[in-house]
């Protein structure tokens, strides 16, 4: 009972800090955000494009910066967390500061004042979150063994984003207003808030605040750490040494160092996506936030079926052949998006009115969230059986480096792109190129890791 408690335990912290990403960086702030800025640009005297490239660029050069820190502290923390042996108050600190910046969101009113500052809240929300999920993945290998850790990873990724689902369907039935002031119900926003202030919309900040605190409860009722409690150097050369240590034996196995190559192509490109679907929503299909939510809730629940179904497949399979279904799924999706606008398909113009590109995007929504909860469960599931147990968060250090390396490649080439081109679709013409390669890359990874040679 204490072991089943544990791994639920363990499921439910992606339940608590699943909102962040669901809520905050794709379907509700995000795309709010974007609009946000769009507004103050072009009240600034930008045309409409090219206001809508700015923000784009405003919110890709935040996810960028973002990424960076996480990549290069990732190794750092994990060395840290291994040598003090702890990492529960690891995930606690981490914890209170996503809780803190989430709940700050409420500062970005429609005049757009706060801009900077709801950007800087937000990403800074963003690492602190994504550093205790980095620190609690490595907790994974001491759960299970064997054909077991796929299917906890593609539950507990499941579950997550079934909290995305409750949470975004409550953000749209109660607070999150449209253009008209009302709510997915047809109703104002719940509690008094004004809507003509976007009150309701920017209640999505406190409402990730109190859902990840009520939430984290059972994680750190039921979860301890694992193994004994000895301490090792801790000190700056300590942790450099450790470090250094682990880069020469990543160096020393070829399929651990192609792993960790793809998965820092093909995650980045999975982070623009849904970084950037909200946006491209927003700006291309000219889509009210309402209509991103119900977006999103097709993306939430795709991606909780699937991810599950993953977790299976992973179990009978192995993560390696998920994760290439997943990356085929994704190439194809974004080509139908950069093939898409409001009037035409594939270049093809579409009668005025046409509903088409909406239906196509919301299975592209599908796709997106489907292909992607099981790549990234697949993808802790073969980093698992790459893992030295007893150095298991250096090892997810590595692995949340791998995947924020070059966490600025993407959207700095999507900023790039969408400036040069002044369109928001071909901005996302790189995101294809890295998925391709982060698939070439997996031809050198041994299906079965290489912990054993």
């Amino acid at each position: 009972m204490a072991t089943k408690k544990r791994i639920w335990g363990w499921m439910i912290f992606d339940l608590a800090q699943q909102p962040y990403a669901t809520l905050g960086l794709t379907f509700i702030f995000g795309p709010y955000f974007a609009a946000i800025a769009t507004a103050r640009f072009a009240r600034e005297g930008m045309g409409v494009s090219e206001a809508d490239a700015a923000a784009q660029s405003l919110w890709g050069m935040g996810q960028t910066v973002a990424g960076l820190v996480i990549a290069f502290t990732a190794p750092v923390l994990g060395a840290l967390a291994d040598a003090s042996g702890r990492r529960m108050p690891w995930i606690a600190g981490f914890s209170v500061i996503t809780v803190l910046c989430a709940a700050g969101l409420w500062v970005l009113t429609p005049d757009g004042s706060m801009l900077v500052p709801a950007l800087v809240l937000f990403f800074a929300g963003f690492v602190a979150a994504e550093s205790a999920t980095n620190v609690n993945n490595a907790l994974l290998p001491s759960l299970a063994t064997g054909p077991m850790i796929g299917r906890i990873s593609g539950s507990g990724a499941a579950l997550g984003y079934w909290g995305g689902v409750v949470s975004l369907i409550l953000m749209l039935l109660f607070l999150a207003e449209n253009e008209a002031g009302v709510t997915l119900l047809g109703k104002p926003p719940a509690f008094g808030l004004d809507a003509e202030a976007r009150e309701g919309t920017r209640a999505v900040g406190p409402v990730i605040a109190l859902w990840y605190a009520v939430f984290i409860i059972p994680f750190f009722a039921w979860v301890r750490d694992a193994g004994p409690k000895t301490r090792d150097p801790v000190g700056p050369r300590a942790v450099a040494a450790r470090l250094r240590e682990t880069l020469r034996d990543v160096i020393r196995r070829p399929s651990l160092a192609a792993f960790l190559g793809a998965s820092m192509l093909y995650r980045d490109a999975l982070a623009a996506v849904y970084a950037f679907g909200g946006l491209y929503a927003t700006l291309v299909l000219g889509w009210s936030v309402i209509q991103i939510g119900v977006f999103g809730i097709i993306g939430a629940v795709s991606a909780a079926i699937l991810t599950f179904a993953g977790g299976l497949a992973d179990a009978r399979l192995g993560p390696k052949p998920v994760i290439r279904a997943a990356i085929w799924i994704l190439i194809a999706v974004c080509l139908l998006v950069v093939s898409m606008t409001r009037d035409s398909l594939f270049g093809m113009a579409l009668p005025a009115g046409s509903t088409l590109p909406d239906l196509l995007f919301y299975l592209c929504g599908a796709l997106i969230g489907g292909a992607g909860g099981a790549l990234y469960s697949a993808s802790r599931s073969l980093m698992v059986r790459h893992a030295d147990p007893a150095r298991a968060t250096e090892a997810f250090g590595l692995f949340a480096l791998s995947g924020r390396a070059t966490a600025f490649l993407a959207p700095m080439a999507i900023t790039l792109a969408t400036w040069m081109s002044g369109s928001v679709r071909a901005g996302l013409v790189p995101v294809i190129v890295l998925f391709a390669l982060g698939l070439f890359l997996l031809g050198w990874v041994n299906k079965n890791g290489d912990r054993a040679e």
